[in-house]
C-alpha cells in the first residue's frame, strides 16, 4: 500500500478530477521544491545528475507502456505536440484519410484537419451510435487510410476501446495506428508491443499524477525515421553536446524529436510520480480505479433521477463516470458540488467524475450524499 501522506490534499477538497488536471503526490511536491533548491544554491553544477533523471524518466515510461526501449521514448511538451509530430512528419499523397472517432478530444481532431492543405481527407466515425465501436471504425478503412488515430478513452463519455482489436486490424491493413492515452495511462495497463501500436502519446498531467508541460511519445524503433523532423536544434543531434561539430545528424533515438533544452523542473516532477505508480503496481493502481468507477456506477444505476452516459459494461470504462441529471440543470448541479468542496468537470452536457486509485471510498460517498444518491 501507499503511505497515506503520499495525497495531501486539503480536507475540504473532494478530488474527482483527474481526467483534467491531477494534484501532484507529496514527494512530487518535494521533488520539485528540492530541484528549486538546489538550483538557487548550485545552478546547474550537477547538470549531468540531471540527465541521470531524465534516462530514469523514460526508462519508467518504457516499462509503463512495454516498449522494447527507451530509445523509443521522447519526451515533448504535450500530447497536442506529440500529435503534430507525426501528422506533419509522414509523407502525405492527395486522397490520403486518416480515420478518428467524430467525438475526439479537439487535440486529437485539429492536427489531423490541418493536413487538409495536402489533399488529405479525415473520416470521423461516430462512436456513440453503434454498440460495437471498433467495428465501424474498422469498416471506414479503405485503399486510401493510412492512419487511424483515436483516444484509448474518450475524455467525455469514458468510452474504453478495445486497442488489441483495431491494433491488430490496422496491422493487417496496413494502416498505422496512433494512440492518444492520456485518459488511460497512469489508470490502466498499456502494451503498445500487444496493441501493435505505432504512436503513443500522453501527457502527464492526468492519471500519471504529473506537471502539465510534459508528455511521453512513443514511436515504434522502425518508424523513426519515417517522421520527417520539422524542428532542430542541439538537443536533437546524435553528438549532443558537443557543440563545436558540423557534421551533425539526427540522433538514432526519439530524442530526435526533441529540439531544445528539455523541461528539467517537468523531469524531476513526473519521474517522481512515476516511480510512486511504479511502486504501487499498474495493476493494483488499475484494479483499485476500476472499484472506485464500479462503485459509483453501482450507485448511480439505482437513481431514477440521473442518466449515465458512461458504459456501464467493464471493459468499456476506465476511471471516468459521466451522467446528466434528469430533473436538473447540470450546471447547477456542478456549482453546487464545487460549493460543497468536490472537484469536478461538466463534458458535453454531462457532469463528469474521475477519482483516482487513492481516492478514499469516504469522498465518492459524501459526492453521492451531496447528489441526493446514497
Amino acid at each position: 500500500m501507499f503511505p497515506a501522506d503520499e495525497f495531501a490534499l486539503s480536507p475540504d477538497v473532494i478530488y474527482l478530477n483527474h481526467a483534467a488536471v491531477a494534484p501532484w503526490p507529496t514527494r512530487t511536491a518535494a521533488a520539485v521544491a528540492n530541484f528549486a533548491e538546489e538550483n538557487r544554491l548550485r545552478g546547474a553544477q550537477h547538470y549531468p545528475a540531471w540527465l541521470v533523471v531524465e534516462q530514469r524518466l523514460r526508462e519508467r515510461l518504457q516499462r509503463l507502456i512495454g516498449a522494447r526501449s527507451a530509445d523509443e521514448i521522447a519526451l515533448l511538451k504535450n500530447t497536442s505536440e506529440g500529435l503534430s509530430v507525426i501528422a506533419h512528419g509522414l509523407d502525405w499523397r492527395p486522397g490520403d484519410n486518416v480515420i478518428i472517432p467524430a467525438q475526439e478530444f479537439p487535440s486529437n481532431r485539429i492536427v489531423w484537419e490541418s493536413l487538409a492543405e495536402y489533399g488529405v481527407q479525415v473520416r470521423a466515425i461516430d462512436l456513440y451510435a453503434t454498440d460495437d465501436p471498433e467495428a465501424v471504425l474498422l469498416q471506414a478503412i479503405n485503399a486510401h487510410t493510412r492512419l487511424m488515430s483515436v483516444s484509448a478513452v474518450q475524455y467525455d463519455t469514458g468510452l474504453c476501446l478495445d486497442l488489441v482489436r483495431l491494433g491488430r486490424a490496422c496491422e493487417a491493413a496496413e494502416v498505422l495506428f496512433c494512440v492518444d492515452a492520456i485518459q488511460s495511462l497512469g489508470a490502466l495497463p498499456l502494451d503498445v508491443r500487444a496493441i501493435r501500436a505505432d504512436f503513443v502519446v500522453a501527457d502527464g498531467h492526468k492519471w500519471l499524477l504529473g506537471p502539465e508541460g510534459l508528455a511521453l511519445f512513443y514511436c515504434r524503433r522502425e518508424l523513426l525515421e519515417r517522421l520527417r523532423l520539422r524542428q532542430f536544434g542541439w538537443h536533437m543531434v546524435e553528438h549532443m553536446g558537443d557543440f563545436d561539430r558540423r557534421d551533425w545528424v539526427p540522433a538514432r533515438t526519439a530524442r530526435r524529436f526533441e529540439c531544445g533544452s528539455p523541461n528539467m523542473l517537468g523531469i524531476y516532477a513526473l519521474e517522481a510520480s512515476l516511480s510512486l505508480l511504479e511502486e504501487f503496481g499498474i495493476e493494483q493502481v488499475a484494479d483499485k480505479v476500476m472499484g472506485n468507477t464500479a462503485y459509483l456506477i453501482g450507485n448511480l444505476e439505482l437513481s431514477p433521477t440521473v442518466e449515465i452516459i458512461t458504459p456501464t459494461a467493464v471493459s468499456r470504462h476506465a476511471g471516468i463516470v459521466s451522467f446528466k441529471p434528469r430533473t436538473a440543470d447540470v450546471q447547477a448541479l456542478h456549482r453546487r458540488l464545487q460549493a460543497a468542496g468536490v472537484v469536478c468537470a461538466v463534458r458535453s452536457g454531462a457532469l463528469r467524475l474521475s477519482p483516482h486509485f487513492y481516492t478514499p471510498r469516504e469522498h465518492l460517498e459524501r459526492t453521492l450524499k451531496l447528489l441526493d444518491i446514497h
